[in-house]
C-alpha cells in the first residue's frame, strides 16, 4: 500500500507537519496550494474566494490531518509519492514528540524573530528602516485515532517595532479541522477558522495616508468531500469567508473608512478526474464563486457585488521518480452587477511542479491567473498572474537550504494600471535536536507601477528566527 505524505508548512514558524509528525524545516518555504488539501489561513489580500499565502505573518493550523490515500487499487491510481520532497521528508531524531493528552497529541511551539526591514512603511523614496521583534507562541491538538481525524489550534504573532511602535500588531487565531472516513471510498474534510490579521503595508490596497496598519476580521469555512470508484475521482469543494475590516486613523486627524470592503465570499468547485495510467490522471474543474459586499451601491460610489466562474482543464501526473505535478488552463470570468464597473475574462492558469534532480534537491514551480478584488477606487477588480521558483536542497540531515524567486502582473483595466511584482529570497535552516531549530533568510519584494498611477516600492528584509517545541 502507498500513502501520500501529508505536509501543511508554516512560512515564518519553520515547522513541517508529515502525517502526525512535526519537525522543524525551512522558514521561508512556500505554501503550495493543491486541489486536494486544506491550505492555511493565511495573511490574506483584498480579494479571492480562497485565503492566499503572504510571505507577511500568517495564522493557521500547523497540524491538519486531512484525507489519507485509501488502501485500495482505485486508490494507487492517483497517488504521486515515487518520491519525497525536501520539505516533506520525515527526519528522525528531529520529530516533536508531543504530548499525550487522552486520544490526542498535543504540539507547543514558539517562535522569536529579529528583523531587519529597509522600508517599513513600503514607500517610493523617504524609507525608513526598523528592527522588529517577532514572537509566535502557538499550540496544535491532533488526534491519534485509526480512523477519522480532529484536529485544533490556537496562535498568536505579536509583531514589536523597535522605533515606530504605531507599527505594532498582534494577530491572533484559532481553528479545528477534521477528516470523516464515511465509507471505504469516501471521505468529508472540514475545518473551520478564524482570525484577527493585520494587512502588510505591502499590499496595493493598504491605505498610504493610515497612521497605522489595516487590521480586518476574517473567518472562515471549508469542506472537501471526495470519492473513488475504478478510474474515477469526483471531488466537490465549498468555501466561505467573511471580511471585516477597521478603519485605521488618518496621519493627520480623522479616520481612513474601510467599511466598503467588508464583505461575504462563497466558492463552490467541482472537480472529476479520470486516471489513464497510474501515473497519470485528466480532469476538467469548475469553479463558481460569489462576492456579496456590506455596502450598498450609490449615485456616486459603484457596487462591488460580483459572480465569477472559472473553467480549468488538466492533467495530474509523476514521471518516474524525477517529477510530479498539476498543470490545468482554461477560462475565467467574474461578472460586476453595477454596470459602471467592467467585467472582467479572460485565460486561466493554475499549476504546481515538483522536479528532483537528486534525492537531496527539490525544485518546485507554480503559476496562477485568477481575479482578485480590489480597494483601488474606480475599480472593482484585478487579474493577477503569478510565476514562483523554489529551491530545497537538503545540505545534511539538520540542514536545509532554501531559494526562491516570484514575478507577478496585476492589471486594472478601467483604471488603465499595471503593476509588476518581483520577488525573491533565501534562507538556511539548522536543525539542533528534536525542541530547537535556527533560520536564518534574507528576502527582497518589489512593485512598479509601469503603466496607471500606483506606488512603487523596494524592500529588503533580513531576519533570524530561534523556535522551541516539544
Amino acid at each position: 500500500m502507498r500513502t501520500r505524505a501529508q505536509r501543511h508548512v508554516h512560512e515564518q514558524g519553520i515547522v513541517i507537519v508529515i502525517g502526525d509528525k512535526r519537525i522543524l524545516a525551512a522558514g521561508t518555504a512556500m505554501l503550495l496550494v493543491g486541489g486536494y488539501s486544506t491550505a492555511a489561513l493565511a495573511q490574506t489580500p483584498a480579494g479571492g474566494p480562497i485565503a492566499t499565502p503572504s510571505t507577511q505573518s500568517s495564522i493557521g493550523p500547523t497540524a491538519e490531518r486531512v484525507g489519507m490515500a485509501l488502501p485500495t487499487e482505485a486508490a494507487s491510481l492517483f497517488a504521486r509519492d515515487r518520491n519525497v520532497a525536501v520539505s516533506q521528508r520525515p527526519r528522525e531524531g528531529y520529530e516533536a514528540r508531543g504530548l499525550r493528552v487522552g486520544g490526542f497529541l498535543a504540539y507547543p511551539k514558539v517562535s522569536v524573530t529579529a528583523e531587519h526591514n529597509d522600508n517599513i512603511f513600503a514607500t517610493d523614496g523617504d524609507e525608513v528602516d526598523d528592527l522588529i521583534w517577532r514572537v509566535t507562541p502557538e499550540v496544535a491538538l491532533n488526534s491519534d485515532w485509526s480512523r477519522h481525524a480532529l484536529g485544533a489550534y490556537a496562535r498568536a504573532i505579536l509583531n514589536r517595532y523597535q522605533d515606530f511602535d504605531s507599527e505594532n500588531t498582534t494577530d491572533y487565531g484559532a481553528g479545528l479541522n477534521g477528516r470523516l472516513d464515511l465509507l471505504r471510498f469516501t471521505s468529508l474534510t472540514g475545518s473551520f477558522d478564524w482570525a484577527k490579521l493585520t494587512e502588510p503595508r505591502t499590499s496595493p490596497d493598504s491605505p498610504g495616508a493610515g497612521a497605522e496598519p489595516t487590521q480586518y476580521d476574517l473567518a472562515s469555512l471549508r469542506l472537501i468531500g471526495e470519492h473513488t470508484v475504478n478510474r474515477l475521482r469526483f471531488q466537490g469543494r465549498y468555501a466561505f469567508q467573511r471580511f471585516d475590516y477597521d478603519s485605521p486613523p488618518r496621519i493627520g486627524g480623522g479616520i481612513i473608512d474601510q467599511t466598503f470592503r467588508d464583505r461575504n465570499v462563497s466558492l463552490l468547485a467541482g472537480r472529476v478526474d479520470y486516471a489513464v495510467s497510474p501515473d497519470t490522471a485528466l480532469f476538467f474543474e469548475v469553479i463558481g464563486n460569489k462576492r456579496e459586499y456590506d455596502r450598498a451601491a450609490t449615485a456616486t460610489e459603484a457596487g462591488r457585488d460580483s459572480d465569477g466562474i472559472q473553467f480549468l482543464v488538466g492533467a495530474n501526473f509523476e514521471l518516474g521518480a524525477v517529477t510530479r505535478g498539476e498543470v490545468a488552463v482554461g477560462y475565467l470570468k467574474q461578472s460586476f452587477d453595477d454596470a459602471r464597473l467592467e467585467d472582467i475574462d479572460g485565460f486561466g492558469a493554475r499549476a504546481q511542479v515538483e522536479w528532483f534532480p537528486t534525492q537531496l534537491t527539490t525544485v518546485t514551480f507554480t503559476g496562477s491567473r485568477t481575479v482578485e478584488d480590489s480597494a483601488t477606487p474606480g475599480t472593482g477588480a484585478y487579474l493577477s498572474s503569478n510565476i514562483g521558483a523554489q529551491v530545497d536542497h537538503e545540505l545534511m540531515r539538520n540542514v536545509i537550504l532554501t531559494a526562491r524567486a516570484a514575478y507577478g502582473e496585476d492589471e486594472y483595466d478601467i483604471i488603465n494600471r499595471r503593476d509588476e511584482r518581483q520577488s525573491a529570497g533565501v534562507s538556511a535552516t539548522y536543525l539542533l535536536n528534536r525542541s530547537i531549530g535556527l533560520a536564518a533568510s534574507y528576502a527582497y519584494d518589489r512593485r512598479d507601477t509601469v503603466k496607471g498611477v500606483g506606488t512603487d516600492f523596494k524592500q529588503n528584509k533580513i531576519a533570524a528566527t530561534l523556535t522551541a517545541q516539544f
